[in-house]
């Protein structure tokens, strides 16, 4: 058995005491020692204290397989350390079986601790001593660097005032010249050159800007892992400002090959590992800033975001188009910018598409930014010339692999004056908008004109009113090329005017046709040229360049957000416990979707048709005709027989009677050819439309007028493409009672109980109207205006016999006296009045004719159908249902069959399958409780996932501390 055995002076005594020998290989060759079986034995050892504290200073772990044997020797590592009774001799290695013996498991860690003690200490004092060198060498070289620095500008300026005094006695001051370089600090310091512009983090002029940007005093000291880089760079910064002047003048070709190369080799405006891991908490906060826009929420969930404010002609567009790499922004002279731009930008890693997009519109991605720029232009000069400023904001999202995760509003610019086409409140109404959004926790980029004075700045002037402290604002100083570079530098010292954030200066001006289609990199290199060019810009405190600020907006947006990580999880906990609350109370947590609400809704439909179906059959269908039929009998009966003089002549009329004969086949064939077949059709077909009209005016379908009418519409389509056949059919069944109708006694005496109802329904409905028109007039007034217009008409008829007899003689002056009486008395009556009498008066003679009638049918005569002239109204009514039976077959296989086929089909063609999930929404959301249920429904959704992702941010905050924790204890 391999074990490991520690070797020590109380395991050998103990072994040496129970008289049992150790065999130990250490070598080939071991020392033997016989030692008694018992302590104290004249042929042993003396003591044991001698052989313990020399086994004690064997420290080797020796790994071997021992075994008991019963002599008594014990090989030692070192032989003869010891007086022994027995001379040494070299001794076989012996295996007994059955007496092999393991070590115990817990001296292993033991072993491996002791062992490592003194490499880990060497470890730690040389790690110390390494971080020790690495501050040392960073101290001396700052302090070198600054050093070397002042030297240069006061050697230049005493040359300078030598120089000008010479000038003023003219004497030519011979050139100085020019201060060597040694070869390997040039080498090292192109190197260090190369490797910052491929990089691409930052300029190698802007080493010490971005360490102020990310939360250190403007021109202090920072220590972190970035600052510094050994000797080598030491001394390549204390160079760089004290030659440069050489460097330019001696291989200004050979420097800007070498940028130009590293341009080439990676994009200077693309965003490296290190900026993406930077950004993730930005990323994932403005992915819930849009998941919050798009649910009704109050300003407690509101995110920071970058508002971009400063005056007309500013460089605000400039600088927004220089971080994105395009131009988008709409230009020109009249006041184009009049809606705030929330602009969100969202880097793409691993793809090369740029494009934008506008969520409120439906145009998609948009890949020419050209058309970008038209379209917000178009959306701006919407507003109208009279307002010229509107609040309503446009969204508009970019994505691209050069632009980093930032969240941006662009505001009308600051005006001094208004001109004459726009209204007088105009500077007001933009200095209201932009304190709207400039509040926190908004972060504002104040922009402005390097050739303008700071103190007349708007931006300044509104950022100071609602950030005293400058703990919120970024000054961005535009057009820097402009001025002097040192009156420049004093405004980026940000001494006069100070921000927490500092001030970046930035040209942006690029040339018009840029090569690459990426404007960002034609800035960054005029950048570049200009700003190396002018040492003055190389000083400590002083951030310029388009990268600086593109790195100073991502990491300012970062620790804002971070520091509003916790606010924001407060308050969307709350408003997600409120949410759920309401959805318990008002649903008892039932969930709806618009795609159940449309199934319901269809459902619904079909069973209220279904029952419609079943209730409207041939009974109903025949009494419609049979009305329309029966409407249409009393009109021939009263145009043929009721208004005429003889017909109280009619009972008393000869069998044979020609007049009356002529009559009755005339009024048949009226009722006949009237084109029943169409009428009845259409008749049918409008009681079908009205009863859709009723199902679809139930809710739900009556919140949806949309839907409603398309429902009609296909209803009518379905009904008009039968329509044709169905009158056709009836037309041609119903052609024989045209010429001739058998009447059996059984179908007379049906058909004369029915007249007589008829008849008297239509007598009671003449009472009912008349008793109505005497309490609307009155009864005495009634019969007063009555008797003026019976006497009247006499009057009529007298003056027009009066006039047959005496061809055309003129009135005497009596007569037209009285004429002109009549006229005065008939003016008395108010027209409505008259109007009122003249229908009583109908009324009344049309009781008295059905009365009359009434009698006659009721009479023996009208017993037996051979005496139908006598009864023309009973006669009429039988040829009357043999049309509505007749056409009610046909009407009902043709037309009510075929609908209530088709309809439900339809309803599934045009509301179902048709529709799109857009469609469907919108169809849902016209229901108010429904709308109501699904904003609360989807609100608390949305909020459950704003929840879900500001949690895994917490806990990603987390652990980045704790490993910043850990790293530091060590």
């Amino acid at each position: 058995m391999s074990a490991i055995l520690r070797a020590s002076g109380h395991q050998v005594s103990r072994y040496a005491r129970q008289g049992i020998s150790h065999t130990l290989l250490p070598g080939p060759v071991a020392s033997q020692i016989t030692l008694p079986a018992r302590v104290g034995s004249p042929r042993g050892l003396h003591t044991r204290k001698p052989l313990r504290q020399h086994v004690r200073r064997i420290t080797p772990t020796i790994v071997r397989s021992y075994r008991y044997v019963p002599s008594r020797r014990i090989a030692l590592l070192s032989p003869g350390f010891m007086q022994t009774t027995a001379r040494p001799q070299l001794a076989p290695l012996t295996f007994l079986p059955g007496s092999e013996r393991g070590m115990a498991w817990g001296t292993i860690p033991r072993v491996l601790l002791k062992s490592l003690r003194i490499p880990l200490a060497a470890a730690g004092t040389a790690a110390g001593g390494a971080a020790y060198v690495n501050y040392k060498v960073t101290d001396y070289t700052t302090k070198s660097t600054d050093f070397i620095n002042g030297i240069t500008q006061d050697a230049k300026n005493f040359i300078g005032r030598i120089q000008e005094d010479i000038e003023d006695l003219d004497i030519h001051f011979p050139e100085l010249p020019s201060i060597g370089m040694p070869e390997f600090v040039k080498n090292i310091m192109a190197g260090r050159q190369s490797t910052d512009i491929d990089k691409a983090t930052k300029h190698t002029f802007g080493d010490d800007k971005m360490r102020g940007s990310m939360g250190q005093e403007p021109g202090g000291r920072g220590e972190g892992p970035n600052y510094g880089g050994g000797p080598a760079a030491a001394a390549a910064a204390a160079a760089a400002a004290l030659l440069r002047e050489e460097d330019e003048d001696t291989k200004p070709a050979e420097t800007e090959a070498k940028a130009t190369k590293a341009l080439a080799g990676k994009k200077s405006t693309s965003i490296l590992q290190h900026d993406e891991q930077f950004m993730m908490l930005t990323k994932k906060l403005i992915e819930i800033r849009s998941i919050l826009l798009s649910i009704d929420h109050n300003d407690t969930l509101k995110l920071p975001s970058i508002v971009v404010i400063g005056s007309q002609s500013s460089g605000k567009s400039s600088v927004l188009e220089a971080i994105v790499g395009h131009e988008f922004l709409p230009k020109g002279s009249n006041m184009v910018t009049r809606r705030p731009i929330e602009l969100t930008l969202i880097h793409t890693p691993g793809s090369d598409e740029e494009y934008g997009e506008f969520p409120s519109l439906p145009f998609g991605k948009i890949h020419d930014f050209k058309q970008i720029q038209k379209t917000l232009t178009d959306l701006n000069l919407a507003v109208p010339e009279d307002q010229c400023v509107s609040d309503k904001p446009i969204e508009l999202k970019i994505y691209s692999p050069n632009i980093p995760d930032l969240q941006l509003i662009d505001l009308p610019g600051y005006i001094q004056i208004h001109n004459a086409n726009q209204p007088a409140s105009l500077k007001s109404k933009i200095e209201d908008l932009c304190e709207k959004y400039i509040k926190p926790p908004n972060i504002i980029l104040a922009v402005c004109a390097a050739d303008v004075d700071l103190a007349n700045s708007p931006a300044l002037n509104a950022s100071r009113r609602v950030d005293p402290r400058g703990r919120r604002t970024i000054g961005v100083v535009t057009k820097m090329d402009l001025v002097e570079p040192e009156l420049g530098a004093k405004i980026l010292r940000n001494r006069d005017y100070p921000l927490q954030l500092g001030y970046i200066g930035v040209i942006c001006k690029a040339p018009s046709n840029t090569a690459d289609g990426n404007l960002t990199k034609t800035v960054v290199r005029n950048e570049d040229n200009f700003f190396k060019g002018h040492y003055v810009y190389n000083q400590r405190g002083i951030n310029v360049g388009t990268v600086t600020l593109r790195r100073t907006l991502m990491s300012v947006l970062e620790q804002s957000m971070g520091r509003s990580l916790s606010g924001i999880v407060d308050a969307v906990q709350k408003e997600l416990e409120e949410a759920r609350y309401q959805f318990k109370v008002q649903y008892n947590d039932r969930r709806v979707s618009p795609e159940s609400y449309l199934a319901e809704t269809v459902d619904a439909l079909k069973h209220r048709f279904k029952d419609f179906a079943g209730q409207f059959g041939k009974p109903q269908v025949r009494h419609e005709v049979r009305q329309m039929l029966e409407q249409r009998l009393l009109d021939i009966c009263a145009e043929m027989y009721w208004s005429d003089r003889k017909v109280s002549d009619l009972p008393k009329a000869l069998y044979d009677d020609i007049y009356w004969l002529y009559k009755l086949d005339l009024s048949a064939s009226a009722l006949t050819k009237s084109g029943v077949g169409r009428s009845t059709t259409q008749l049918v077909l409008d009681v079908l439309l009205n009863n859709m009209d009723i199902l679809t005016s139930m809710e739900p379908l009556n919140y949806h007028p949309s839907t409603k009418e398309a429902i009609i519409d296909f209803s009518n389509e379905i009904l008009r493409h039968k329509f044709l056949t169905t009158s056709d059919q009836v037309e041609n069944t119903i052609k024989p009672y045209k010429y001739e109708v058998e009447v059996t006694e059984a179908d007379w005496a049906d058909g004369l109980k029915r007249t007589i109802t008829l008849l008297e329904r239509e007598l009671a409905m003449c009472d009912k109207m008349s008793e109505q028109i005497k309490q609307q007039v009155g009864k005495k007034k009634l019969r007063s205006a009555i008797k003026y217009l019976l006497d009247l008409e006499k009057e009529e008829q007298r003056k027009a016999e009066r006039i047959s007899e005496v061809d055309a003689e003129p009135l005497e002056s009596e007569e037209a006296n009285d004429l002109d009486l009549n006229v005065v008395s008939r003016q008395s009556y108010p027209p409505k009045v008259l109007e009122k009498a003249q229908e009583a008066l109908f009324l009344r003679d049309r009781s008295t004719i059905l009365k009359y009638r009434l009698a006659a049918l009721k009479s023996r005569q009208c017993k037996t159908a051979d005496n139908k002239q006598y009864c023309p109204e009973a006669f009429l009514n039988v040829v009357a249902e043999k049309l509505t039976y007749t056409a009610v077959m046909f009407i009902q296989v043709e037309l009510l069959n075929e609908f209530f086929f088709q309809f439900p089909r339809e309803v599934d063609n045009k509301l179902v399958y048709q529709f799109d999930r857009q469609q469907i929404n919108k169809f849902a959301r016209e229901n108010p409780s429904v709308q109501r249920h699904l904003d609360l429904q989807e609100r608390k959704a949305k909020l459950e996932e704003v929840m879900e992702k500001l949690n895994y941010l917490v806990r990603r905050q987390q652990d980045r501390q704790e490993r910043a924790g850990v790293h530091n204890a060590y």
